[in-house]
Formats: structure tokens, C-alpha cells, sequence
């Protein structure tokens, strides 16, 4: 065991949980780096950090975060974890009226459901090690904009269970913190973008009469936002202040346009909706 205590983080192959991995395991910390891939996890493994140990956990399979959390209890023991960062996540975009079922299910499941069975799988060893949860949920959780509705709503529900459960665990000082990043530069906008561009040439004709014209748009906004994203160690530095921090806060707002979108979401509904149309350049009928 290492001296900062040990650390779980999900969806660490990529992006910010890749960022957040080798930060926190170049700090010291004990980090098992949670992948779905055996060629993540090979890679992984060969990095110069010996405190940076791959996980295989899907968390949309039960047994395989129960065996997770076998693992990490067979390493640790009765030392316990210092905290689990839930950034595992699925974002697919489409129109709501013609999304597929089967996707809403797979980021429900995942970003959801997923969530709250991997939380409760590590709560006893968080329990052991007077650890934290750190739950990555997405500005898009308070701004919600067209065509990724069932992402929005996945992360807005992430953040409605980090204010839940902190109040929770609140009798035994066990911090919930909550991080709302914007625009990160990982791949997940390139991979975004693909799949969207699919999911469209699979819906039925009147889903491209009815939609094609705004979706258009919708993907020009969404490669000027991936070439404005910050890096992802930025957040990465804020899931180690959440970890370490003596009273860290309870949301931390990550990226200028995190910060500007929030400004954005305290407007009422009308004027926020009429903001949100003329700048995606979506008709309003009279």
C-alpha cells in the first residue's frame, strides 16, 4: 500500500480517467485504473508508473464490477480504498423523437445505473479507508441541448445522486464530490461525431426531412467545441483537489465554457430556450 492511499478510477482507457490515472499515481497513490479492454489494460501496464495497476471492470455487467471489487479487497484489505472516481460514460447523440431504444438503454445503464451499482460494490471498502466518491457528470447535466437529450438527462441524474448520497454518508464524513466539466480534447468527440453521422443514415426518411437541416449545424458546433476543449489533465487536477483537499467543495465547475454554459442555465426557460435556438439556428413557428 502506498502512503496516499488507493484509488478507483472507471474509465480510465481514454480521456480523463486515463489523465486522472497517472496524475494521482505519479502523486503516490495506489491507483487501479478501471478498463473494459485487456489492450488497455496491456498498455497501461507497461507505463512507468509501478503504482498504476489496470482493473478490467465493465460497468454495465454486474459480475464483472463484483469482481472488480473482489480485486481491489484482495489488494488493499482491511486498509480499504481512499476514494472511487466514477467518470466511466456513453454519450450518443440523436434526435429523441427517432433515437434508438437500445442506445437510450446503453447510457442509461452505463452512466447511470452503472454508477450507482459500482458505487455500491467499493462503499465497503470506502467505508475501511475513510475514502471519497468522485462522480464525473458533464456541464450538459444543467444545460441541456438538442440532440444529446438522454445524455443531459444520464448526467443531470448524476449529479441529483452526488447531492443525494453526500447527505447520505454525511454522518460518517464521507465526502461526495460532484465535477461538471465542458469541452474536453479527447477522442470521444471524432468517435461522437461517427456515430452520430450512423445513427442518422439508419433512421427512417422523415427523421432527415424533419431533422437535417438543424443537425447540420449541430455537428459544426460540435467540431468548433471539440477545437476549443481544454486538456484533459485539467480535470484530471481537479479529481486529485477533490481527493486531497481537507474541505473540498461539493461541485467544482470545470472549463471557461463550463462556467459560461452555467451563467446560461440560470436564465429562465424561455429566454435560455431562445438563446439556445438562434445560436443552433433551429426555427421557432409562430
Amino acid at each position: 500500500m502506498q502512503g496516499r492511499g488507493a484509488v478507483v478510477i472507471t474509465g480510465a482507457s481514454t480521456g480523463i480517467g486515463e489523465a486522472s490515472a497517472t496524475r494521482l499515481a505519479a502523486a503516490g497513490h495506489l491507483v487501479f485504473a478501471g478498463v473494459r479492454k485487456q489492450a488497455d489494460a496491456d498498455r497501461l501496464a507497461s507505463a512507468s508508473l509501478p503504482n498504476l495497476r489496470p482493473l478490467m471492470i465493465d460497468v454495465a455487467d454486474s459480475a464483472s464490477i463484483k469482481a472488480a471489487a473482489a480485486d481491489v479487497e484482495a489488494a488493499v484489505g482491511d486498509a480499504g480504498i481512499a476514494g472511487l472516481v466514477n467518470n466511466a460514460g456513453l454519450s450518443l447523440g440523436a434526435p429523441l423523437e427517432f433515437q434508438d431504444m437500445d442506445e437510450v438503454r446503453s447510457m442509461i445503464n452505463v452512466n447511470v445505473v452503472g454508477l450507482i451499482e459500482t458505487t455500491q460494490a467499493f462503499m465497503p471498502l470506502i467505508r475501511r479507508g475513510g475514502g471519497r466518491v468522485v462522480c464525473i457528470s458533464s456541464i450538459g447535466g444543467r444545460v441541456a441541448t438538442p440532440f444529446v437529450a438522454v445524455y443531459s438527462a444520464s448526467k443531470s441524474a448524476v449529479t441529483a445522486l452526488c447531492h443525494s448520497l453526500r447527505l447520505e454518508l454525511r454522518p460518517w464524513g464521507i465526502k461526495v464530490i460532484c465535477i461538471e466539466p465542458g469541452s474536453i480534447a479527447t477522442p470521444i468527440w471524432d468517435k461522437g461525431l461517427e456515430e452520430f453521422q450512423a445513427a442518422m443514415a439508419k433512421m427512417p426518411p422523415e427523421a432527415l426531412e424533419y431533422y437535417g437541416p438543424f443537425t447540420g449545424r449541430m455537428q459544426e458546433i460540435t467540431k468548433e467545441i471539440a477545437r476549443r476543449g481544454i486538456p484533459a489533465s485539467r480535470v484530471a487536477e481537479v479529481v486529485q483537489e477533490a481527493l486531497s483537499a481537507p474541505r473540498p467543495r461539493a461541485r467544482y465547475l470545470v472549463g471557461a465554457d463550463a462556467k459560461a454554459q452555467s451563467v446560461v442555465g440560470r436564465l429562465p426557460d424561455r429566454a435560455r430556450d431562445e438563446l439556445l435556438a438562434r445560436y443552433i439556428g433551429i426555427p421557432t413557428k409562430s
